[in-house]
C-alpha cells in the first residue's frame, strides 16, 4: 500500500514561472552553473546551487552557501515571487518534447514507504553526494527538487488527470531547450480522494531518476523524527516531493560510453578479443544506433561497427540480461580492464540526448573507442527493482528533465 498524498505547495507566481524553472542541480558543474544563472535573477538554480552567488574561492560546501540558499528562498517567498497555496492539492506536470508528451502527478511520497521498499530503487547512492542535499534540504527547511517516480498505469488516475487537463492551466511555457511545460491543479476533494485511494491499492512504486535526492530527503525526515520524538507521522518532514509518471508514458534514452584507450591492445587484437563474445560487423562511416536488444554500436578508428551478442553470453536474469551488462561483463571489464566504471577515470558516459556525433567528437578529442547502446526499457528497470537488485551505473537516461522550482514542499 503506497501513501501518495496531496500537499500545500509553494510555487512561483504565473508571471515568474518560466524564469524560475531550472534544470536539476546535478546536470551542471560549477562553471556551467555560473553561466546558467547569468542574466536571470529568478533562476531557481541560484537556490539549488547557491555557490553561484560567491566567488570561486568559496568552497561549494561552505556553510555560507547553504545559508545563502535559505536566504534566497525566503526572500523570494517574501517578495511574492513564490506564492503558497491554501489547500493540500495534487498537481499535474506535463512535459512535451519533440511531439511526445508525458504527464506526471505532483505529490508527496512517504519516507516509510521508501524505508519499507514499497518505493523501490535500482541504484546505489554515494554518501558524499547525499551529504550535500541533506544539508541543503535541512537548512532550507524545504524540498526543492522533485523525485522522478514511476508506477504501472492506472485507468482511474489517468481519467481524472485527463479531465483536469481540460481546465485552465496554472502555467504554460516553453523553455529555452524547446520543451513545453504545463501545470494544472487538482483541487476537488473527490478527485484527490480517488487518486489517494488508487495509490493505496498499489504495491510498488519505482524511482526512475533522483536516487540521491530521494535518499537525502528521507534521511532529513528521519533526522527530524529524532529531533521530535513525539512526532505523530503526519508532519510534513515524513514525506518527500515527487512527480509520478505512468510507465507507458516514459521514454528512456541510451546512456552511451567512451573509453580512453584499448588497454594496451592494438585495434586488430581488440577486435579479435571482442569477437569471442560478439559477432562483429564493420559498417563504415555512417553513425550506428542499435535498433534491437542485444546489439551495441562501436566507433573505432573512424569506423562504425555493429556488435551482436552471441547466444552464450545472453541472459534472462534481470541485471545480467541488460545490454549495459553485456558490454560491461564481456568488453569493458575483461578486455579493456575497467572493473568498476563508477571510479575508473578511463571511461566517461554520454547521455543519449547528445547524439552519436558527440561520440565521434570525443574519439577525435580525448577518447579512443565509443559504444552506442540500445536503451534500457522501463520494464527492465521494474524487473531489476522488483528483484531487489541494482543496475550497473549509468544504465538509464530520462528525457525530458523535470524542472526544479515549480513546486516546493516546505517541511514545517
Amino acid at each position: 500500500m503506497a501513501t501518495i498524498k496531496p500537499f500545500v505547495c509553494v510555487r512561483p507566481n504565473a508571471q515568474a514561472a518560466d524564469k524560475v524553472a531550472a534544470l536539476p542541480y546535478d546536470v551542471y558543474n560549477r562553471e556551467e552553473a555560473y553561466e546558467a544563472v547569468k542574466g536571470n535573477d529568478l533562476s531557481f538554480l541560484r537556490i539549488d546551487r547557491a555557490e553561484t552567488q560567491f566567488e570561486p574561492s568559496v568552497d561549494t560546501y561552505d556553510e555560507r552557501v547553504y545559508d545563502k540558499a535559505k536566504e534566497l528562498l525566503d526572500s523570494m517567498i517574501e517578495d511574492g515571487t513564490f506564492i503558497t497555496d491554501r489547500d493540500e492539492c495534487y498537481y499535474i506536470y506535463e512535459l512535451t518534447m519533440d511531439g511526445r508528451t508525458q504527464t506526471g502527478l505532483v505529490a508527496c511520497a512517504s519516507i516509510d514507504d521508501y524505508a519499507d521498499n514499497i518505493i523501490k530503487k535500482h541504484e546505489n547512492t554515494r554518501a558524499d553526494k547525499e551529504a550535500d542535499r541533506i544539508h541543503h534540504v535541512d537548512t532550507c527547511d524545504a524540498q526543492t527538487g522533485p523525485i522522478f517516480l514511476a508506477y504501472r498505469a492506472n485507468e482511474t488516475i489517468r481519467s481524472i488527470m485527463d479531465k483536469v487537463k481540460k481546465e485552465q492551466t496554472l502555467y504554460s511555457f516553453t523553455s529555452d531547450d524547446g520543451i513545453r511545460h504545463q501545470v494544472w491543479k487538482i483541487g476537488k476533494p473527490e478527485d484527490i480522494e480517488a487518486i489517494r485511494s488508487e495509490f493505496e491499492k498499489t504495491d510498488s512504486i519505482y524511482i526512475a531518476d533522483g536516487h540521491h535526492r530521494a535518499a537525502s530527503a528521507v534521511k532529513v525526515g528521519f533526522k527530524r523524527r529524532e529531533e521530535n520524538p513525539d512526532y505523530k507521522g503526519d508532519e510534513e518532514f515524513n514525506f518527500f516531493l515527487s512527480v509520478l509518471f505512468a510507465d507507458e508514458e516514459l521514454m528512456i534514452m541510451p546512456y552511451n560510453r567512451v573509453v580512453k584507450d584499448l588497454n594496451g591492445h592494438s585495434p586488430v587484437e581488440f577486435l579479435d578479443l571482442i569477437g569471442k563474445s560478439f559477432v562483429v560487423e564493420k559498417l563504415g562511416s555512417q553513425p550506428y544506433a542499435p535498433t534491437e536488444k542485444g546489439t551495441i554500436g562501436m566507433y573505432l578508428n573512424e569506423e562504425w561497427y555493429r556488435l551482436t551478442a552471441k547466444e552464450e553470453i545472453r541472459s534472462k536474469e534481470p541485471v545480467e540480461g541488460l545490454d549495459v551488462s553485456l558490454l560491461q561483463n564481456n568488453i569493458l571489464s575483461p578486455v579493456l580492464g575497467i572493473g568498476d566504471p563508477r571510479v575508473d577515470k578511463r571511461i566517461d558516459f554520454i547521455g543519449g540526448i547528445r547524439g552519436l556525433k558527440e561520440l565521434e567528437r570525443r574519439c577525435s578529442l580525448d577518447m579512443t573507442v565509443a559504444f552506442s547502446m540500445y536503451p534500457t526499457s522501463i520494464q527492465e528497470l521494474f524487473a531489476v527493482s522488483d528483484a531487489g537488485l541494482l543496475m550497473p551505473p549509468k544504465s538509464t537516461w530520462f528525457e525530458p528533465k523535470l524542472r526544479s522550482g515549480l513546486f516546493i514542499h516546505k517541511l514545517s
